[in-house]
């Protein structure tokens, strides 16, 4: 990476902390305050008037600063341009909507630049629990400021992992043994975040999350010295036509291929 690029990614990270933080003031100002809303994908999905002041708050200031940048936002509608953008924006304006509207602390603002396929700034901003995080390509992960790594714990000692029970009794018994089940985690950024501060040992994502769920949580990851993979031990690639995800795989880098041959390995798969 050039000077130039790293001063330019240092430049975005600057203005994403900012923007988030203005937009997680905007949406704490609804927290706790009954906020209409609405239903989406089926009335599966609630979405509600401090997701849409949220956003519309982070796409005043980006939009501006970077008109040349592209933009996917989970509240914006989808435009075909941003296929065409060698860089942009993947935002959540709340990871963790339904947690917001029940009252709990853990739902973050999600704000990522990805530049061909890959975030190289990212930052999670979760106001009610005063945390904010924060990335740059081939620079360290923050968290307040100060830096964190993945959990060192080994193969050998006990995993903290956020893990569906059903899914963890499929496991090998060797496995399972070694494991203790984190309780759910609403936020799947943040439940991320989890892992690159050291908090979890790992989690496996469900099929069917987003590019604005794993963005900049990816990113953070990468920089704590972590990694979150497809099944084959792929990197995820964003800004496809495509924007969802098969289950996926987040750890410390030393600890993937374990947690891989063990999701492999499970009864029936």
């Amino acid at each position: 990476m050039s000077d130039r690029e790293k001063a330019r990614w240092q430049s975005d990270l600057a203005l994403i902390a900012d923007a988030a933080k203005e937009a997680g003031a905007v949406a704490f100002g609804f927290f706790n305050q009954s906020p209409e809303v609405w239903w989406k994908n089926e009335d599966r999905s609630p979405v509600s008037a401090a997701d849409f002041a949220a956003n519309k708050t982070l796409e005043t200031i980006l939009r501006k600063a970077r008109p040349d940048y592209g933009w996917l936002s989970e509240e914006t509608d989808d435009d075909a341009d941003r296929l065409s953008r060698e860089t942009l924006f993947i935002i959540d304006p709340i990871d963790g909507t339904r947690a917001f509207l029940g009252g709990q602390k853990v739902w973050c603002v999600s704000v990522a630049v990805v530049h061909r396929g890959r975030p190289v700034a990212g930052v999670l901003y979760a106001p009610a629990l005063e945390e904010l995080y924060e990335a740059v390509e081939g620079g360290v992960a923050l968290k307040n400021g100060v830096p964190f790594t993945v959990s060192a714990a080994g193969p050998e000692e006990m995993s903290r992992l956020a893990i569906g029970d059903d899914l963890l009794k499929t496991f090998p018994p060797e496995f399972q043994e070694r494991v203790t089940r984190e309780k759910y985690i609403p936020s799947l950024a943040y439940r991320i975040a989890m892992v690159a501060d050291g908090r979890l040992e790992g989690t496996f994502v469900k099929g069917n999350s987003h590019d604005w769920d794993l963005a900049a949580a990816d990113l953070i990851l990468a920089c704590a010295g972590g990694g979150l993979v497809d099944l084959e031990g792929r990197p995820v690639v964003y800004n496809s036509a495509e924007v969802t995800h098969k289950v996926l795989c987040a750890g410390p880098t030393p600890r993937i291929s374990e947690f891989l041959a063990a999701f492999a390995g499970r009864r029936g798969s």
